[in-house]
């Protein structure tokens, strides 16, 4: 397995697929959906990804501490028409994100707090149908720090649309979790071929700690 990603890491290369971004002006911390849905093994979308949270509390923490504006997006579906073809081709996300059910809340250490932007969306992509971009732009926000779940659901979709939208990605593959090892790991490899730049969670914290924000967010 190790030669096979060596073999595509090299074949992207060489087609040039590899482009390198680098943090802009400012860096926005970006916590995509983190769910209890994704950690109760009760929930029909369980991922197993405990480990995954732990490092994702640990970079909310440091971005608190540096004054780096947070982001923390929920999905939410009040209506039965919400999240439309999403929501019928994905039927958990309307047995877990409904108002009121416990599987919408937040991972314990991962809740928004007073100041912080908080995103409710509908569909994968922190960007569709909401003003995040519009919100990132006003703050002067070039960058995201990105984690979150799922690795190939929101986050990858979220990754796209960022680099679509300006903003330069950078994705803490320690802080993003799948419910497939193989799918998690072949959608970093091509969000860093293609998307952004898939980083560890040391380079995280180095980002995020020299981003301290200077106006709200």
């Amino acid at each position: 397995m190790h030669g096979l990603h060596h073999h595509l890491s090299d074949d992207f290369a060489a087609a040039g697929l590899a482009g390198q971004l680098t943090p802009g002006r400012r860096a926005a911390f970006l916590l995509i959906d983190p769910a209890r849905a994704y950690t109760d093994p009760a929930s029909p979308l369980y991922a197993g990804v405990e480990a995954a949270a732990e490092v994702m509390r640990t970079l909310l923490g440091a971005a608190r501490r540096a004054a780096t504006p947070v982001v923390v997006t929920r999905v939410l579906h009040e209506f039965p028409t919400d999240g439309g073809l999403f929501a019928r081709k994905v039927p958990a996300t309307g047995r877990c994100f409904t108002p009121g059910n416990p599987w919408a809340d937040y991972i314990e250490g991962l809740e928004p707090v007073s100041g912080e932007c908080v995103v409710t969306k509908q569909y994968p992509s922190a960007f569709f149908g909401t003003a995040l971009a519009a919100t990132l732009t006003a703050t002067g926000v070039d960058t995201l720090v990105i984690a979150g779940l799922s690795t190939s659901g929101c986050v990858r979709a979220s990754a796209l649309d960022a680099l679509q939208h300006g903003f330069a990605p950078f994705v803490v593959a320690d802080a993003v979790g799948d419910r497939d090892h193989d799918v998690h790991t072949s959608n970093l490899r091509d969000i860093d071929a293609k998307i952004g730049q898939v980083i560890d969670a040391t380079t995280a914290l180095t980002l995020i700690e020299s981003a301290g924000a200077t106006t709200d967010i």
